[in-house]
């Protein structure tokens, strides 16, 4: 068999009865990022992509969830003496100077472990590298992974690994919701939403017209992992309300109920979370949801200090100040000032959709149509 570079694709857990789906959501971002590929197929559970340019497609493909990992890798026979000496070849040309190498081997191979392989290619990357002064590391403290995954049949020895976002098949639960930003908090829960496997449709909230610039960028990181390559946005300024978050969230919910009725759409997202908001809070903003005949979704139930985690995968690492900031606010349980069924009918009126089409002058090209200067 003859060596060849693939894209390999692990899905996550949430995904491994999803991989058709999977695979046609890859086709399909790759069709939108004008990425060439010869083939798509598989090997088990792992997807393999035949990429014109590995690296960018690997880039591309990053931006999925239901992703645990995508390494660049060379596919080779599964034999023990191959693997070891692909192993060694490989980290040899990787190694710098001075560096920790740590080999980690994975998967079911056929004759011998996996222990075995690692053993064998750590001893014999120490042999030849010892003019470079490289030297063997440990899981927790390395400077170089060296992984290779083992099937029944083939082995992929990584040339480059990255961490998927994880979570579920995008689209993959065939229903769509509604889901608010306002502000940094609000967007990881729109995030969470798509992670959890819908379709989204976003309307953007906001008081202040300097305050749309911030939301754009915001607005910009989501709508790369949506698979929609032109959306329809709803921006609606908001007049007339306090800066109670309980407040807040019950006029949003009105009105993504009141959208959500509009376009057909049976869920509504909430951007509040047990771990922050009282349970008779979440139980009152619920009801609101039910009272309209739909159903209401919490995307960061149970979610915990991984939310920074999530913000810094996507991209949004700057706002973690401001994510804290919200996660630390003391919840007032109270509706404060109460608008008027006219004020909810001017916000409903100052709505403005804007089509945007995913490309590098998205920013942009949102913030001209809504006449902000930039």
């Amino acid at each position: 068999m003859s060596n060849e570079n693939y894209v390999v694709v692990f899905p996550s857990l949430f995904a491994a009865n999803k991989i058709t789906l999977l695979i046609r959501n890859i086709k399909k971002i790759l069709k939108i990022n004008n990425q060439r590929y010869s083939k798509v197929s598989r090997d088990g559970n792992l997807i393999l992509i035949d990429a014109n340019d590995p690296v960018f497609t690997s880039t591309t493909i990053g931006l999925l969830f239901g992703i645990k990992q995508i390494i660049i890798a060379k596919k080779i026979k599964n034999d023990f003496t191959t693997v070891v000496d692909e192993i060694n070849k490989i980290g040899s040309s990787l190694l710098l100077k001075g560096e920790r190498f740590y080999v980690n081997v994975q998967g079911v191979p056929k004759g011998y472990v996996t222990k075995d392989v690692e053993l064998s290619a750590t001893s014999l990357l120490i042999e030849n590298n010892r003019k470079i002064d490289a030297k063997p590391g440990t899981e927790e403290k390395h400077d170089k992974l060296l992984f290779t995954h083992i099937t029944k049949s083939n082995a992929y020895v990584s040339i480059f690994t990255d961490k998927g976002l994880g979570g579920t098949v995008n689209n993959s639960q065939n229903e769509k919701i509604v889901c608010g930003i306002s502000d940094e908090f609000s967007a990881l829960a729109c995030l969470e939403t798509i992670k959890q496997g819908f379709e989204v449709k976003i309307i953007v909230f906001y008081q202040k017209q300097s305050e749309l610039i911030n939301l754009v960028k915001i607005l910009q990181k989501i709508l790369s992992r949506t698979l929609q390559t032109r959306s329809e946005i709803e921006f609606y300024k908001i007049t007339g309300l306090d800066s109670n978050l309980a407040s807040k969230n019950f006029l949003f919910g009105e009105i993504l109920s009141k959208i959500a009725l509009s376009e057909k759409i049976s869920f509504v997202s909430l951007p509040i979370s047990p771990l922050v908001f009282p349970s008779t809070l979440i139980k009152k903003l619920e009801k609101k949801i039910f009272d309209f005949g739909l159903i209401p979704h919490i995307p960061l139930s149970g979610i915990g200090f991984e939310i920074f985690d999530n913000a810094k995968e996507v991209g949004l690492e700057k706002y973690i100040i401001k994510i804290e900031k919200t996660l630390q606010t003391k919840i007032v349980e109270k509706h404060g000032k109460k608008l008027s069924n006219e004020a909810i009918g001017s916000i409903m009126a100052s709505k403005k959709t804007v089509g945007v089409k995913l490309g590098p002058n998205i920013i942009h090209e949102i913030l001209d149509a809504l006449e902000v200067k930039h």
